[in-house]
């Protein structure tokens, strides 16, 4: 593969994932996240990842934001913990959880 399809690839992968989180308000998604994210992923609750950790965010933020806000919006249990869907408060809107999922992950780099 030559040297400048190699970094054209590279720089689409960037792009394109960088995109997917911008398609959410991590500003806006502070104040959910405080709301109805914190009680968890403040303490390691339940395995929850806490805000910030470095070393258990960051093979979350590989599976890349769309899986982590489908994880968070539906539920999901893993091998270190749970998420219960839309974290346990249902009347939180998808919209608000990929807010909230992109304002822990700007966090959690």
């Amino acid at each position: 593969m030559s040297l400048l399809l190699s970094a054209t690839l590279l720089c689409a992968v960037l792009f394109s994932s960088g995109n997917a989180l911008a398609a959410y308000n991590a500003a806006a998604g502070k104040a959910v996240y405080e709301s109805s994210c914190a009680s968890c992923h403040k303490t390691g609750i339940m395995g929850a990842p806490k805000l910030g950790d470095k070393a258990a965010w960051a093979p979350r933020i590989a599976q890349k934001i769309d899986v982590l806000v489908s994880h968070s919006d539906k539920g999901f249990k893993g091998k270190k913990g749970m998420m219960p869907p839309k974290g346990g408060n249902a009347k939180l809107t998808t919209a608000q959880v990929g807010n909230a999922v992109a304002y822990m992950v700007t966090q959690s780099r």
